[in-house]
């Protein structure tokens, strides 16, 4: 009996000292163990919605898909699924349930597979805080169960159930509970209704198996389904009465991974370019929240699209490549732009990226720099025809090597005489021709291998149609650019709203760009740009053909809007197109200049450009003889350069009647697949170690070693 007592006596030792010695190991382990100061990213990272410029017509979605809502915003019926499903004690535990983490362990320690028995505070530390791996361990898990209890103790239930209901993933793509409302039934979390909250609960189960359940996965489901609002009556949150009312929800087809498709892969890029240009990296965009409004008109995009791909013949050469882009003057935003098929245009699109000769559309650059510096439109220049520099070893000629002899500064710009904008460079200084054209948004280190050529006024810098109508809007804006871009504001997933703010540059003052203007306005009146004119409103444009109609552009705009529109080829051959030949710049440029400007403006106030000065040079001004093939006598200021011996042909029909013409496989014909082009941000076509030069229609083109004198197209 003795012997018995003292075992006995010894046995309650022992176990009171491993009680002791238990309680003290976990005082430490509990002391040691803090809540983590740091969350996982991925659960609380919330993806990015990119929007037109109305903020409300979605553009694309980047990055994980969770909307964080605050509790309030989750009806208790959807609470209260949730609770019955995973965790019915949740409001009375403390933090932990020891019947479910025995079972958990002890599967561990068996080597079976981890089983269920985490409440949701569980659950929450696991996937929220960092430093907690997903391993299956003991060690893994008593630190959960000493975390989920010191935030069981820190922590209100209510953050606790929200973290966890923004922070659990449901399948279908979706992370927390609003995402997860429109992924399976189209609404937001404050419209569910009891039968589709239990199934949201019923899912966190098994996400992949019940995102998209058929055959005995469905069947899996509705018993799941079942078996929450059962929970849900076991609990009483809904009546005898109420559970015989519900019935199973019918689930929305699933959505595939969000596209983008068309012109909406170039706006992306070119929105997250600017975005990482602002400061955002691409973590911030992918997981930050931003709601992000961008410049781009939904409608205007459309009708850009439209413009090209409507305009161009059907036997236009997959090699031929288009660009549009929209600038607002006043604000400086990109409002639409055509960046060329996705098909065609897969490793950059032409209306940013692809970089071509500006031709005679830089002319206007040369012309505002002298009307900024001291001159006049009554300003005589050399419209001779060979001009020669001393800097340069070789003469420039007109087209036709026509003269034109002493003419002011809007005879000059109307017919784009070459030799008159090289005589009217030398003059004013090629630095400031430079200086005016970098101010107005062409970036220095496109201008600078140039910059010094005696044809450099001539257009043989490369440019983009985003960059071109963006300097174009310059004189619409009285002479000041706002800087391209395509974001207009970002608001982060707190609220705080940053409004993109563009740089403003005086490029030149107001009564030069309204002088500019007015030479430009005669293009379009009279010259080579007739194809552009908008019947309702006055256009102010220029257009451009460089050397063998390699580019091709016509670049103009209104008081509203600057649009620029260029075609060239991947191969930087001569644009020309079976049945319509060789293309210039009033040709079909111009052609889908006005029916985007015609949809743009439609509904649009009539504005007015300002008054030109003054200078008297309508009474000197004087026409050459025109060539007996050149525009009828309704014209009676003379035909523009391009025009001479080059009659506009009617390009709504092919010009003649027999089988259109059709290219050679080496010559790109509309069958051929489209090479591989160059790369974004370099020049397209690339550009030959020489200065290749053109002029007006490209028939007198000349190759130049580069500094010499050469001829850019109009």
């Amino acid at each position: 009996m003795r012997k018995r007592r003292r075992i006995l006596r010894v046995l309650l030792v022992s176990i009171g000292t491993g009680i002791v010695v238990l309680a003290g190991l976990f005082a430490i382990a509990w002391a040691l163990t803090p809540i983590p100061d740091t969350t996982q990213k991925q659960a609380t990272a919330q993806g990015s919605v990119i929007y037109y410029r109305d903020g409300k017509s979605v553009l694309a979605r980047q990055g994980i898909d969770r909307r964080k809502v605050e509790l309030d915003r989750v009806p208790e019926h959807v609470r209260d699924a949730v609770i019955a499903a995973e965790n019915r004690s949740f409001y009375e535990d403390a933090g932990v349930s020891l019947k479910g983490t025995g079972r958990a362990v002890w599967s561990t320690l068996t080597g079976q597979q981890l089983q269920g028995g985490s409440t949701i505070t569980q659950q929450l530390v696991r996937n929220y805080y960092s430093g907690l791996s997903q391993e299956r361990s003991v060690t893994r898990k008593f630190k959960e169960i000493l975390i989920a209890m010191k935030v069981d103790q820190s922590k209100s239930k209510d953050w606790v159930l929200e973290q966890y209901l923004n922070t659990i993933y449901f399948g279908r793509g979706a992370n927390g509970i609003q995402s997860a409302a429109r992924a399976y039934f189209g609404k937001d979390v404050e419209d569910l209704s009891v039968a589709e909250g239990a199934y949201l609960a019923a899912v966190i189960q098994q996400p992949s198996r019940f995102a998209d359940p058929k055959g005995t996965d469905l069947a899996a489901a509705k018993e799941r389904w079942q078996s929450v609002i059962t929970a849900m009556a076991q609990t009483g949150v809904l009546t005898t009465e109420q559970v015989a009312a519900q019935r199973f929800p019918s689930l929305e087809t699933p959505k595939k991974p969000f596209e983008l498709k068309g012109q909406a892969q170039y706006m992306l890029e070119q929105v997250t370019a600017e975005l990482n240009r602002r400061g955002y990296t691409d973590e911030d965009i992918n997981s930050g929240g931003l709601k992000i409004v961008t410049t781009f008109d939904k409608k205007l995009m459309q009708a850009a699209q439209r413009a090209v791909e409507d305009t161009l013949p059907d036997s236009t050469p997959k090699k031929v490549r288009t660009g549009l882009a929209a600038v607002d003057p006043a604000t400086g935003e990109v409002v639409a732009f055509y960046g060329g098929k996705p098909s065609q245009s897969k490793y950059y699109d032409s209306a940013f990226s692809a970089k071509v000769m500006a031709g005679s559309t830089f002319k206007p650059y040369t012309l505002a720099a002298a009307l900024n510096n001291g001159f006049d439109l009554s300003t005589r220049v050399d419209g001779n025809s060979p001009l020669r520099v001393a800097s340069a070893s070789q003469a420039i000629p007109n087209d036709g090597d026509r003269s034109y002899g002493q003419i002011n500064l809007i005879s000059a710009t109307q017919n784009s005489v070459n030799t008159a904008f090289v005589d009217l460079g030398q003059k004013v200084g090629l630095d400031k021709v430079a200086a005016t054209a970098e101010a107005a948004g062409i970036p220095a280190a496109q201008l600078d291998k140039q910059k010094e050529a005696a044809s450099f006024p001539l257009g043989v810098s490369s440019v983009s149609a985003v960059q071109n109508a963006s300097g174009f809007s310059t004189f619409a804006n009285k002479g000041v650019h706002v800087e391209a871009h395509v974001v207009r504001s970002v608001t982060d997933a707190e609220g705080r709203k940053e409004v993109v703010k563009a740089v403003r540059t005086e490029v030149v003052g107001e009564q030069a760009a309204a002088d500019t203007i007015y030479a430009m306005q005669q293009v379009v009146k009279y010259g080579t740009g007739t194809a552009a004119r908008l019947y309702d409103r006055p256009v102010a444009g220029k257009t451009g053909t460089t050397d063998d109609s390699r580019s091709v552009w016509f670049n103009g705009f209104t008081p509203q809007l600057a649009v620029a529109v260029d075609m060239f080829r991947d191969d930087n051959a001569t644009v020309s197109i079976p049945g319509y030949g060789t293309q210039f710049g009033g040709q079909l440029p111009a052609q889908i200049w006005r029916a985007f400007m015609t949809e743009a403006m439609e509904g649009k106030p009539v504005e007015e450009f300002p008054e030109p000065s003054e200078y008297g040079w309508s009474s000197d001004y004087s026409e050459p003889e025109r060539d007996s093939d050149g525009p009828g006598p309704q014209y009676s200021p003379p035909p523009s350069q391009d025009d001479w011996d080059q009659p506009e042909p009617d390009l709504s029909q092919p010009p003649f009647t027999g089988p259109p013409e059709t290219e050679g496989p080496e010559d790109g014909g509309p069958d051929e697949q489209p090479e591989q082009p160059s790369p974004p941000d370099t020049e397209v076509p690339d550009q030959p170690s020489v200065q290749e030069t053109g002029d007006e229609d490209g028939r007198n083109g000349r190759t130049q070693q580069a500094g010499q004198v050469g001829q850019a197209g109009r």
